[in-house]
């Protein structure tokens, strides 16, 4: 079997030992082995079950919903527990489920492995995020039980402050959350800053990293806004404090400059790591250089800094002055700049590339037709004169799901399909894996394309009723839900059937050129048996590959014999 290649900075090549130490998975067994770890792998597949767990639960939420809206009136729940079901499914995928999922499960496991460094820097921290995660789920699953939630995920006053459900439970676990979410933040940061192997200059630092540091920075500085904002709100309720109960002398438009302060910025907390993902999968794929690096890890920092500024666009209906409107609207258009550098620069990495259509790639695909949608949609959102009499219909319904779902959720799959071999050391069948993207991206565009037209005619978000013109396009939502559900479940089952039924994994079995495909799979516990040195993440012309390990093997000599770009 061929051992495994490093490099230093000369052209010459370091033959490695092979691997006498077992894997993270065998290194130790038992509960507490896993309980008590501070291995960032551990971490990150205790974080993978525990999203995907939570993505579970609102997704059963979304199908109790969905088939409620089948017909006008009473389907199957009564209007109170529908809007408890909206309020949670809510409240649990953007908390639970899309602000940690990329971060917390894949960015523990890879990035550190991608930095070329054994952990992340606070590995006790790290441990702690997860916990406080648990911790944060713990109290919205008791609100679900202790009186439910009806105040939709974005806990608007004054009706969050004089509801009889369990504001103060949900309100306390998101203030939880948020401790969590600003750990990973730092322990990212400083990991960047600090732990990078030998030769990995700021410009050799894989995209995916690139992006996940720009969501930090974002969850270090907009996180504590909302922790502030929801510990108000539950004195309010608690002490009958006055702050944003009018009745009290409070101001309700107060709690939305502060929550949307937090919460635009969070938007890009859920999307810039699936835009990390992407700029990884393209390349990989495509086998081919990233087009543009400098302009694409630019701007990641980017939309970091322009989501501080635009959160006023939530608010263009609430009475705040026409001039501040206008400067939120102008604000919100800047931000399609970075976004259109990402997405004009994965299209020129394609160009002419030798495309293959592995799992990854088919959602890869799948997410630049859906963000684009999404994006695109937003700019109708963003105008005045369009987003009034847009506001509060389902057309803002679909603008966010398909930017959160199309974008965030398709992301994380094709990163779970492309590092899945490295962080199971298994394989998984490759057609149904394919089949499973393309029931998904199907069931997605039948599901909410039609809430666009909805939307336009008129058709306002979060009724439990609706007028009879509206019922045939419920129904082709609806029945899209439960097609989307099928591909999520396929899915989910080849993901399983690999860990049973799957072939060993090569090291490196996608031809990648950054670090973590440099080590075997899985890793070891340290993640490398030999000292990494950084290089160029995407000389994809200096990988070949080896049919005696069915997989692909660093040889610097090759870039002798073609350019880099």
């Amino acid at each position: 079997m061929a051992t495994d290649i490093s490099t230093t900075p000369g052209s010459h090549t370091q033959p490695v030992p092979p691997q006498t130490e077992p894997d993270y998975l065998h290194v130790s067994s038992g509960f507490s082995s896993w309980a008590f770890t501070l291995d960032h792998k551990r971490i990150g597949i205790m974080y993978l079950i525990g999203v995907m767990a939570a993505f579970a639960l609102g997704g059963v939420f979304a199908l109790i919903l969905r088939t409620e809206l089948l017909t006008p009136g009473p389907t199957i729940i009564s209007a109170d527990w529908y809007n408890q079901m909206f309020t949670l499914h809510g409240a649990v995928m953007v908390f639970l489920f899309i602000i940690p999922s990329i971060p917390g499960a894949l960015g523990n496991f890879v990035v550190p492995i991608m930095l070329g460094t054994k952990d992340v820097a606070f590995p006790q921290m790290n441990l702690a995020s997860f916990y406080l995660w648990v911790g944060g789920a713990i109290f919205f699953v008791a609100a679900l039980l202790t009186g439910g939630l009806d105040t939709g995920w974005t806990f608007y006053t004054p009706y969050s402050t004089t509801t009889s459900t369990s504001v103060i439970a949900a309100t306390f676990g998101a203030f939880i959350l948020g401790f969590s979410s600003i750990f990973t933040g730092l322990n990212f940061i400083v990991t960047v800053h600090t732990m990078r192997a030998p030769g990995m200059s700021w410009f050799r630092i894989p995209l995916f990293v690139w992006a996940i540091y720009a969501t930090a920075i974002i969850q270090v500085l907009a996180t504590p806004v909302l922790g502030i904002t929801l510990l108000m709100l539950i004195a309010e309720r608690a002490l009958g404090l006055g702050i944003f109960d009018p009745k009290m002398g409070g101001d309700p438009v107060l709690f939305q400059h502060f929550f949307w302060f937090y919460s635009h910025p969070a938007v890009y907390i859920m999307i810039l790591p699936a835009m990390g993902i992407i700029s990884e999968l393209i390349s990989t794929y495509s086998r081919r250089h990233i087009f543009g690096y400098r302009f694409i890890a630019f701007s990641s920092v980017g939309l970091a800094l322009l989501g501080f500024l635009v959160w006023g666009h939530h608010m263009f209906t609430s009475g705040q002055s026409p001039a501040m409107s206008v400067i939120f609207s102008a604000l919100t258009f800047s931000v399609a700049i970075p976004s259109a550098v990402k997405v004009f620069n994965w299209l020129a990495t394609m160009y002419r590339g030798s495309i293959s259509l592995a799992t990854p790639m088919c959602y890869a695909l799948a997410f630049l037709f859906l963000f684009t949608i999404g994006g695109l949609t937003g700019l109708f959102l963003g105008t005045l004169v369009v987003d009034v009499p847009l506001h509060d219909t389902y057309f803002v319904v679909a603008h966010f799901h398909y930017v959160m779902m199309g974008g965030t959720l398709i992301a994380f799959l094709g990163g779970i399909f492309h590092w899945w071999p490295k962080m199971t050391g298994k394989m998984y069948n490759e057609f149904w894996g394919q089949v499973s993207s393309v029931i998904v991206f199907l069931g997605f565009n039948l599901t909410f394309f039609p809430q666009f037209i909805l939307g336009t005619r008129g058709m306002p978000r979060r009724y439990y009723n609706y007028v009879p013109e509206f019922q045939s396009l419920h129904v082709m939502s609806t029945v899209g839900a439960y097609v989307l559900g099928l591909g999520l479940t396929i899915a989910l089952a080849v993901l399983i059937h690999s860990l049973m039924r799957g072939k060993k994994a090569p090291n490196n079995p996608w031809g990648a050129a950054t670090l973590e495909w440099q080590t075997t799979s899985p890793p070891p516990l340290y993640n490398f048996n030999y000292e990494p040195v950084g290089r160029d993440p995407y000389a994809l012309h200096e990988m070949e590959y080896d049919a005696s390990i069915d997989g692909y093997k660093h040889n610097p000599e090759l870039a002798k014999l073609a350019p880099a770009h």
